[in-house]
């Protein structure tokens, strides 16, 4: 996978068509997804991953016809303004809509926060898709990869309470192409304790943490991650909704750089 210890810079795309929060103009919103990728991309991301953040409250999967054109029309905008690997994470969860976007953008990569199992959310029970997912990608013709959540944060499983054997199944069940360990919430920590042990049981496994990564905790996450998902630690003032700082950004990328060489890791 080509996002081996990079930065992956999280593009909070304001309330799209179909959403409560909707303000009526599509202007501002891409001005925002465009602003946003260029400050990731010139303080030093190596890939972006774009999403409908301001949506909520999400519904589980099914997203309105509306909300998946707002949506295409704004990953075409980031994928236009970067010459970096996007990423698309339709929330709360249609792999299905993320696929088609993905495709219509040619973007590298989905985010799925529940590919298999059943996971208990303020959205209620959600079940995984894998089977649907995989044949929808196969019958595409896409050269997608996809990077499933263990654990998935906001949310408390009820197949597997087990993090390994999640892991497993997502892998060796779901076909998933890489794992994502996140903390409860979105800004909370990821707990290098579950990073570690997904990576002694999938030692192959290309594994990212997914949220709550800052400079203070770089080096516990590097020692078993193989690449970051950034997004609250990069914003004006640490807050999920405010626009990206690029002084952040870079400051964090220098961090990461030096993390890497410390680990041993990224040779």
């Amino acid at each position: 996978m080509e996002l081996r210890g990079v930065l992956v810079g999280v593009v909070h795309l304001l309330a799209l068509p179909g959403s409560p929060g909707w303000r009526g103009s599509m202007g501002p919103i891409l001005d925002r997804a465009v602003e946003d990728a260029r400050a990731y991309a010139s303080g030093g991301a190596g890939a972006l991953i774009v999403e409908n953040y301001a949506d909520a409250p999400f519904l589980k999967e099914g997203l309105a016809p509306e909300t998946i054109a707002a949506f295409s029309c704004c990953a075409a905008a980031v994928r236009e303004a970067v010459d970096l690997p996007v990423g698309i994470n339709a929330l709360r969860n249609d792999a299905r809509a993320a696929l088609g976007i993905a495709l219509a953008v040619e973007a590298r990569f989905i985010r799925v926060n529940v590919h298999a199992g059943v996971v208990a959310t303020d959205q209620g029970l959600i079940e995984g898709r894998a089977g649907e997912t995989l044949r929808a990608r196969a019958a595409l013709g896409a050269d997608i990869e996809i990077l499933a959540d263990v654990h998935v944060k906001h949310g408390r499983p009820l197949f597997s309470e087990s993090i390994v054997r999640a892991a497993q199944d997502l892998v060796e069940r779901g076909g998933a192409d890489a794992l994502v360990v996140s903390g409860a919430a979105t800004g909370s920590p990821t707990d290098p304790k579950e990073l570690r042990a997904v990576r002694e049981a999938l030692p192959e496994a290309f594994l990212l943490a997914g949220s709550g990564v800052d400079p203070s905790n770089l080096d516990a996450i590097l020692a078993h991650a193989d690449a970051v998902i950034v997004g609250t630690a990069l914003k004006r003032g640490s807050k999920t909704t405010a626009p990206v700082d690029k002084a952040r950004v870079s400051a964090f990328v220098k961090t990461l750089q030096a993390a890497r060489r410390r680990s041993g890791r990224f040779r």
